[in-house]
């Protein structure tokens, strides 16, 4: 066991469901054909919001076109579902899709191909302060982008984000364990934010993250995409969070398993997996939106675990949204009711 690693508590675990008992409950025409129990208290640990991509990384360009498509670095792709035809990515269109999904909050995090979002999620704060949870970035590649975060503290962001695999260029590479990125950290656990980041495949930044982790063990952390969890040693990345201030959220998990697609049971055993590693009390839900539901609807993006027997109703209950509610500071969120669609 490492330092500081947690315990499984299944004690914990009960009291947190009667805690929030009014959150549990049979939702819908598809739970009494499935006998689908869900929780209410579904919080989305990643996403993502813009108003407009025209930026580049690597030296290739990412930049909004029309009907949901974007320029993505060397072709056309569809980057949001083709009814956004606008191409902004904005809380209120997010927000519909939550409250139908009867998602209470989100956490929205940032990622160097939508181009820095700093202004409009100071903006989404501001505006939804129950409903997201905001992360600021930086640009990592600039020297002296520690005093850019000190500004972001400023104006009142409580994390910070990091799209550590997309430090590594071609031509040079920013380590996590760099200088500066430790003077960011230590700003960051001074200042009680949370590090939102998402590690390189195949282990190229684990051992870094590690190091970062130990250098700065009252820094909470979340680590995102799941590891990285199609790719050969996933698993490494899921055991950093045998230390008390990590997490890991599953932004992404769906296109990982698009191949297979739903109800993704390569995932749902994944998920099962890293429970048996590191306890249900350590993994968040995150559903990368929007980029997925350009293949699936936002609350497919979740519906496969409710719907999943191999686990618990206390480990779906922590997975979708108890632990996120914990780690982010989420205060009371509204009650969605179940809305019937015309297809039922």
């Amino acid at each position: 066991m490492y330092a500081g690693q947690t315990h499984n508590n299944h004690t914990v675990w009960a009291l947190r469901i009667v805690r929030t008992s009014r959150l549990t409950q049979s939702v819908g025409p598809e739970n009494r054909n499935n006998s689908i129990i869900m929780t209410q208290t579904i919080i989305d640990a990643h996403s993502h919001l813009w108003l407009r991509q025209d930026t580049e990384w690597n030296g290739m360009p990412v930049t909004t076109r029309r009907n949901g498509r974007s320029f993505f670095l060397t072709e056309e792709v569809q980057m949001l579902p083709p009814f956004m035809i606008d191409g902004r990515n904005t809380a209120e269109v997010f927000l519909s899709n939550m409250d139908y999904a009867q998602v209470g909050g989100a956490v929205v995090v940032q990622e160097f191909i939508d181009g820095l979002q700093n202004d409009y999620l100071e903006e989404v704060k501001n505006k939804y302060p129950e409903r997201f949870f905001v992360f600021g970035m930086c640009d990592y590649f600039k020297p002296g982008f520690v005093d850019e975060a000190a500004n972001l503290v400023r104006r009142g962001f409580k994390g910070i984000a990091i799209p550590g695999h997309r430090l590594i260029l071609n031509d040079r590479r920013v380590k996590l364990n760099s200088d500066e990125m430790m003077s960011l950290f230590h700003l960051m656990e001074d200042n009680g934010m949370i590090l939102s980041v998402c590690l390189a495949e195949e282990n190229l930044q684990t051992d870094e993250m590690r190091e970062v982790i130990q250098e700065c063990p009252n820094l909470k952390i979340a680590i995102g995409h799941f590891g990285m969890v199609t790719t050969p040693g996933w698993e490494k990345q899921i055991e950093l969070a045998h230390y008390d201030n990590v997490m890991i959220e599953s932004g992404g998990i769906t296109w990982l398993f698009n191949k297979e697609f739903y109800p993704f049971a390569g995932a749902v055993k994944a998920i099962r997996q890293a429970i048996d590693m590191v306890g249900a009390d350590k993994l968040m839900w995150g559903s990368d939106y929007p980029r997925t539901i350009t293949a699936i609807t936002y609350k497919m993006s979740y519906d496969f675990i409710c719907k999943s027997d191999e686990l618990t109703d206390e480990e779906k209950a922590l997975f979708l949204g108890e632990n996120a509610r914990k780690f982010y500071g989420f205060g009371e969120l509204p009650e969605l009711p179940y809305v019937k669609n015309m297809s039922e």
